[in-house]
C-alpha cells in the first residue's frame, strides 16, 4: 500500500546542473538542520553560498573516478535512496552495511539539450550523456513513498513551504507529483538522446520513435471549448510560433496557433519581402514586393473578406508602414521575425492584437517529423520541405511560358504546398490573385478560386485571374480542372503531372495556347 504520512527530511542528496536558485534553496535546507551531501559544481555552489556540505566521496569512501564518470553510483547512495524504510530486511541492510537514508533527491542532468543547439562534436555530445544523474532520480522516484525528488528548480518553492507548514516534512501528495515529474524528466531526456543517435546513424524510422516535449502553456481549451490543450516545446529549437515571444494581445488560443503556425511556415518560403493571410490555416492572400507594406496591400486585395479576423505573418522586420495598415484591418495575430519599435507603438493601440516575434525565419529545407494520430497508433513522415527551381520544371506543351509565367508558376506552387488538398492557386505578377482550398473536386477548388477571384474584384471589373498562371498542388486527373482555369482567364499552368491522361490534359492545354510545365513534385496537404 501507498504510505500515505508526511516523511521527514534530514538528509538530501543535490547534484544538478540546472544552479537556478541553488544556493536559496541550499540555505533553506540547511537551516532547517538537512544534511546535504553534493558533488562537483553543485558542491562548490553551496559552499560558495556559506551552505555546509558533505561531499559525496566522503560519504561514501570511494573517490570520483573515470573523469566524474562514477560517483554517485555506489551502494551507499543508491541504498540510501530505495531502501523502504518500512521493510525490517531493508532496514538491516542498511544497519549491517552503514547505509545512511537519504530522503530527498535533488537533481537535474546534464544539459545534452543545449550541447546539441551549440553544435558540439559527437564526442562532446557523448560527454553529456548524464548516467548518474537518471540512475537517482529514477531510484527516487520509484521509492517517492520515502524519499522525495526535485528535478526542476521552479519546484524548489513548494517543497520550502511545505516544509515548513510541516516542520521539516513532506507530504505524500507533493512527493507523488516530484515523481511523476521526474519520471516524464528522464524519458524525455533519454527521447532527446535517442532521436539524436537516430539521427547520426541516417536512422528516419528506428524500430522505436520516441518523441517528447516540455510544456510551455496550457491553453483555456482546444479547437472547441469541449476540448482540452496545451503547448509543448521540443528541442533544438526551430524559429516558430512555439517559440515565439508574444509581446502583446490577448492569450493564444489553440485555433490562433494552429493557424499562425501555417502562416509563418509559409513565408519562410520566399526571399523577397512576403506577406501572407491565413485563414483556418489556409492562405487568403500572399504577396512579395519590395516593401512589406506594398506586399501586405496586394496580399489583402487577394480576398478582403476572408482576411477579416485572419493571421498576418511576414518575412522581414515589421515596419511602421507595414503596421499602419495592418491596424486598419481587425486581424487575431500578427507574427514578425522582428518588429522596430515605430511598428510595436503603431500596434500597441490594437491591445487586444497578438504580436508575435520569432528571432528568425524558419528554414524551410529543414528535416524533421510530422505526426498524426491513429487509433491504437500514429503516422510519421518527414516534414514537406520539397521545393521546385526553375531548371526542374519540364515545359510539355507547344507554348514556352514567359519570364514572368515562369516566376510566378514557381510562387504559386511554393504557395500551393501549404493549401489544403484539393489546392489551386491563381497569381499574377507575384500575388495570389485566387485560392481554391480543401475541395473534395479539383475542378471544385479552380472554380472557387475563380470565384473569389471575381468576387475581389467586383462588379464589372476585370478579375486578376486574367492573365495569371495557375497551380495544382497535384496532376490533374481530367482535363476539367484545367478548362475550368482557361475559363478563368489563366495562361499557363504548374503541376507535378503523372495521371494517366496526362496527354488528354497536354492537349487540352495546347488547344487552349497554354503553357504548361510539369514539376515531378506534389504537395498533397490534408
Amino acid at each position: 500500500m501507498p504510505v500515505d504520512t508526511a516523511i521527514p527530511v534530514k538528509r538530501a542528496l543535490i547534484s544538478v546542473s540546472d544552479k537556478t536558485g541553488l544556493a536559496d534553496f541550499g540555505r533553506f535546507l540547511a537551516a532547517r538542520g538537512v544534511e546535504i551531501l553534493s558533488t562537483g559544481g553543485s558542491a562548490k555552489a553551496l559552499t560558495e553560498a556559506g551552505v555546509a556540505v558533505v561531499e559525496v566521496a566522503a560519504h561514501t569512501g570511494f573517490p570520483e573516478i573515470m573523469g566524474g564518470r562514477v560517483k554517485t553510483l555506489h551502494p551507499k547512495i543508491h541504498g540510501g535512496i530505495l531502501a523502504r524504510r518500512d521493510a525490517a530486511d531493508h532496514r538491516a541492510a542498511m544497519e549491517e552495511h552503514g547505509i545512511a537514508g537519504i530522503d530527498m533527491v535533488v537533481s537535474n542532468l546534464y544539459p545534452f539539450e543545449a550541447t546539441l543547439a551549440s553544435g558540439a562534436n559527437y564526442d562532446t555530445c557523448v560527454e553529456n550523456i548524464d548516467i548518474g544523474g537518471p540512475a537517482m532520480v529514477r531510484a527516487a522516484a520509484k521509492n517517492h513513498d520515502f524519499v522525495a525528488i526535485v528535478t526542476d528548480p521552479a519546484d524548489y518553492a513548494a517543497v520550502q513551504a511545505e516544509m515548513a507548514a510541516q516542520e521539516g516534512a513532506l507530504g505524500a501528495a507533493l512527493r507523488r507529483r516530484l515523481a511523476m515529474a521526474a519520471f516524464a524528466h528522464t524519458a524525455a531526456y533519454d527521447a532527446m538522446i535517442a532521436q539524436w543517435l537516430a539521427g547520426t546513424q541516417g536512422e528516419t524510422f528506428p524500430q522505436h520513435l520516441t518523441a517528447a516535449g516540455r510544456l510551455k502553456q496550457t491553453l483555456r481549451y482546444g479547437e472547441n471549448p469541449h476540448q482540452q490543450a496545451a503547448v509543448y516545446l521540443q528541442g533544438p529549437a526551430r524559429p516558430g510560433v512555439a517559440t515565439a515571444e508574444q509581446l502583446q494581445g490577448k492569450e493564444l488560443s489553440y485555433n490562433n496557433l494552429n493557424d499562425t503556425h501555417a502562416a509563418f511556415e509559409l513565408v519562410s518560403e520566399f526571399e523577397a519581402p512576403t506577406v501572407a493571410i491565413i485563414k483556418h490555416a489556409n492562405p487568403c492572400g500572399v504577396a512579395s514586393r519590395e516593401t512589406l507594406s506594398a506586399a501586405y496591400a496586394e496580399a489583402l486585395a487577394c480576398d478582403p473578406v476572408s482576411a477579416f479576423g485572419g493571421i498576418i505573418a511576414v518575412n522581414r522586420s515589421l515596419d511602421a508602414a507595414t503596421a499602419e495598415e495592418i491596424a486598419k484591418l481587425f486581424a487575431e495575430v500578427v507574427i514578425a521575425p522582428a518588429v522596430d519599435d515605430a511598428a510595436r507603438a503603431v500596434l500597441a493601440q490594437k491591445k487586444n492584437l497578438r504580436l508575435l516575434v520569432t528571432g528568425a525565419m524558419a528554414d524551410p529545407a529543414a528535416p524533421g517529423l510530422v505526426m498524426t494520430p491513429l487509433a491504437g497508433g500514429f503516422l510519421a513522415q518527414s516534414r514537406d520541405h520539397g521545393r521546385t527551381a526553375a531548371e526542374d520544371l519540364k515545359v510539355v506543351t507547344r507554348r514556352q511560358p514567359s519570364e514572368r509565367e515562369l516566376a510566378d508558376m514557381i510562387f504559386a506552387f511554393r504557395v500551393a504546398k501549404h493549401v489544403k488538398s484539393n489546392a489551386i492557386v491563381y497569381v499574377r505578377d507575384g500575388t495570389t490573385v485566387g485560392v481554391g482550398a480543401g475541395q473534395m473536386s479539383r475542378v471544385d477548388s479552380s472554380r472557387i478560386a475563380a470565384w473569389k477571384a471575381r468576387e475581389a474584384a467586383g462588379e464589372g471589373v476585370t478579375p486578376k485571374t486574367v492573365g495569371a498562371v495557375v497551380a495544382s498542388d497535384a496532376f490533374f486527373p481530367f482535363a476539367d480542372g484545367l478548362l475550368a482555369a482557361v475559363e478563368a482567364g489563366a495562361t499557363a499552368v504548374i503541376q507535378p503531372g503523372g495521371s494517366m491522361r496526362d496527354d488528354e490534359v497536354i492537349a487540352a492545354a495546347d488547344e487552349a495556347d497554354l503553357a504548361m510545365v510539369f514539376t515531378g513534385m506534389r504537395h498533397f496537404r490534408h
